[in-house]
C-alpha cells in the first residue's frame, strides 16, 4: 500500500494521502509519490481537474514529528534546508498547475497539511475538519508556502494571529475566513469534490489555464498590467474552438457545456 495513492477517472485526477494510522503525516515516500503524480498530471492534458484528499478521516497531520525526533541528532540546518527544498519542488508544482485543484478536507489539516490545503484553488471540508498552523507548538515556522498563501486569503493580521497562536480553526470559522469554500457532510465530501471537478471537465481548459495564471499575478500587480494580461488572454481564449462552439450554442439557445453544480443545502 502506497503512502500516496494516485488515480485518474473521467478526466479527474485524485491524490489520496494514505497513512491513516499516522493521520496522513508526510513521509519521504509520500513526497516522492506526490512529485511523480504531479509530473504525470502536468504531462496528461486529458486531466482537467485535481482532487487532493486524505484517507481514514484525516486530511494531513503535517510533518512526521516522530520521525523528526528520531533523526534529531543528524538534523542540522543544512539537512533541514535540503529537506525543505525537496518539498518545495512539490509546492511549486502544485501552485503552478494550470488546472483547478480541489482539496477535500475531513478531520485534521495541521501544519504542512493546512499549508497543502491552502495551495488548492478551493477547499471543500466537512464540519469536523480542523485547521491548525501548529508550527509554533514545536518551535518551527510555517512552511509549504503558508507564509505566502495564508495572508493572501485571510489578510495579514489574521494570518499572524493564526500562526502565532497555533490555535485550531474549526470548519465553520474557516469558511467564514474564506479558507473553506463550502461544507459537506463526511459521507458526501468526495462526491461533492468530484461533482465540482467533473464540471471542470466540461469547461474550456484554455480559459481556465489563462484565468488561473492571471490570478496568480494579480495581487502583486497593478491595474494597467492586469488589463494587458486580460486583453492578451481574451484574444487567445476568444479564438479557441471551445469559445466558438459556446457562442454558437448561446445563439442557438442550446445548453451550455459548462454548468457549475449546485451546492447541497448544509444549513
Amino acid at each position: 500500500m502506497s503512502d500516496l495513492e494516485f488515480s485518474v477517472a473521467d478526466n479527474v485526477a485524485t491524490l489520496t494521502l494514505n497513512r491513516p494510522a499516522a493521520k496522513n503525516a508526510l513521509s519521504a515516500e509520500m513526497a516522492d509519490g506526490l512529485e511523480a503524480a504531479l509530473a504525470a498530471i502536468e504531462a496528461d492534458r486529458d486531466v482537467r481537474a485535481v482532487i487532493i484528499t486524505g484517507a481514514g478521516g484525516a486530511f494531513c497531520a503535517g510533518g512526521d514529528v516522530r520521525a523528526m525526533n528520531a533523526g534529531a541528532a543528524q538534523n542540522t540546518p543544512e539537512v533541514r534546508r535540503a529537506g525543505m527544498r525537496r518539498h518545495h519542488r512539490n509546492v511549486r508544482a502544485l501552485a503552478a498547475l494550470d488546472r483547478p485543484v480541489i482539496a477535500a478536507v475531513d478531520g485534521p489539516a495541521f501544519g504542512a497539511g493546512f499549508s497543502i490545503a491552502l495551495l488548492a484553488d478551493m477547499v471543500i471540508a466537512t464540519p469536523r475538519a480542523r485547521f491548525c498552523m501548529a508550527f509554533a507548538r514545536v518551535g518551527l515556522i510555517p512552511d509549504f508556502g503558508a507564509l505566502y498563501t495564508l495572508p493572501r486569503i485571510v489578510g495579514m493580521a489574521r494570518a499572524k494571529e493564526i500562526m502565532f497562536s497555533a490555535r485550531e480553526v474549526g470548519a465553520a470559522e474557516a469558511r467564514d475566513l474564506g479558507i473553506v469554500l463550502e461544507l459537506a457532510a463526511p459521507e458526501a465530501l468526495l462526491a461533492r469534490a468530484r461533482a465540482i471537478a467533473g464540471a471542470f471537465a466540461n469547461a474550456s481548459p484554455l480559459a481556465l489555464s489563462l484565468t488561473k495564471s492571471a490570478l496568480a499575478s494579480s495581487l502583486g500587480s497593478d491595474l494597467a498590467t492586469m488589463l494587458d494580461i486580460e486583453a492578451a488572454g481574451q484574444g487567445i481564449a476568444g479564438a479557441s474552438d471551445y469559445a466558438k462552439e459556446s457562442f454558437r450554442r448561446f445563439a442557438a439557445r442550446e445548453p451550455a457545456r459548462f454548468v457549475w453544480p449546485a451546492a447541497p443545502d448544509t444549513n
